[in-house]
């Protein structure tokens, strides 16, 4: 099956993925922060119980953070699979990811379940629909923790309600470079969304690449707040396109020596910061966005650019790797790849 960073989407010059995660949590169970880890193992047992009447369970494998090495782990969070929360509880957090990667159910998490869908571009209908299959699935077999009032009752009281987080992943370098980012970060925040880095809240921006996401979870359907944050999404791509045009219009050459220089050291460089690699990879994928670039697909880019993270480095390896031959092993990853563009 085809992982979601090798397909393609829609808008997917401007958006990498797009993503539902919904929080929920089971009756009679303190939320995992409180919780034991016999309470944890009880409660993933009723979830495994509940799985296995999935129709398709087979496409589903079960794994235990504790059962995984610390390598392992941040690799399935460079991923984007898993989410960094779960990978500090090693105790008591599991998930079941299928076989495609498209969903992971997590478990013990902040809550007791947080249900995830990832495609390729612009997808928030075919998210959505796949994550309230699973959601409504889990439902049927599971007595979730819901309050008439307030909705689905959560860990973090800014997850209450419907308990979704929508985010869509945007590779957005002209606004950047023009200095816009200020004022997209202050419009997000009056309506309700928030932008945040390359893994979700308190993470850095790598690549030019954010996260923009709805922070209010009460009071609106889930269909509303996703469309909400689509019409938003909308707006931001059609800004950045604007930008590009602007930049390749009237600064050309600036442009063009930017991104073949980025791509010049890509190319031939010995060894690469992840830091380094994700700034001149932005540049290469701005360079594809404007017609600079050929003969790579957007795909390609987003892989490389999961692949060269230092756990997903060491995984391929098997082993423990120091800093520079890390670096060593990144240069080397981004030649091979990259050998073939002119």
């Amino acid at each position: 099956m085809t992982k979601w960073f090798e397909g393609s989407g829609p808008e997917e010059d401007v958006v990498v993925s797009t993503r539902i995660r919904i929080a929920r949590n089971l009756e009679g169970y303190r939320f995992p922060h409180r919780m034991s880890i016999e309470e944890s193992e009880k409660l993933t047992q009723e979830v495994l119980d509940a799985m296995k009447n999935l129709s398709d369970k087979s496409n589903y494998k079960f794994i235990r953070i504790r059962d995984l090495n610390p390598i392992e782990r941040i690799s399935y969070m460079e991923k984007h699979l898993i989410s960094p929360g779960l990978v500090q509880k090693v105790n008591m957090g599991s998930f079941l990811l299928r076989d495609d990667e498209v969903i992971t159910v997590m478990i013990n998490e902040e809550d007791h379940l947080r249900i995830q869908v990832l495609f390729p571009g612009l997808n928030f209908e075919e998210g959505w629909e796949y994550s309230n299959e699973m959601d409504s699935f889990l439902e049927d077999h599971l007595n979730f923790a819901f309050h008439e009032e307030f909705g689905y009752l959560t860990a973090c009281p800014t997850n209450v309600g419907t308990g979704l987080r929508a985010s869509a992943m945007v590779h957005i370098p002209s606004l950047a470079m023009s200095g816009h980012m200020g004022y997209l970060i202050q419009g997000l925040n009056k309506i309700g969304l928030t932008i945040r880095g390359l893994y979700g809240e308190g993470t850095e921006a790598l690549g030019n690449l954010y996260q923009i996401s709805n922070q209010t979870t009460l009071g609106e359907k889930e269909e509303k707040i996703i469309e909400k944050l689509k019409n938003v999404i909308i707006q931001v791509i059609n800004k950045e396109r604007d930008m590009r045009e602007s930049l390749f219009n009237n600064q050309r050459y600036q442009l063009e020596n930017m991104v073949f220089r980025s791509l010049g050291i890509l190319k031939y460089a010995r060894l690469i910061s992840s830091k380094e690699a994700m700034s001149h990879l932005s540049n290469v994928r701005l360079g594809m966005e404007v017609g600079i670039i050929k003969d790579i697909k957007f795909s390609d880019i987003t892989e490389l650019m999961i692949e060269i993270q230092p756990a997903s480095i060491q995984e391929k390896f098997n082993m423990e790797l120091d800093n520079e031959r890390i670096d060593v092993e990144r240069a080397n990853i981004i030649r091979e790849r990259l050998k073939h563009i002119e």
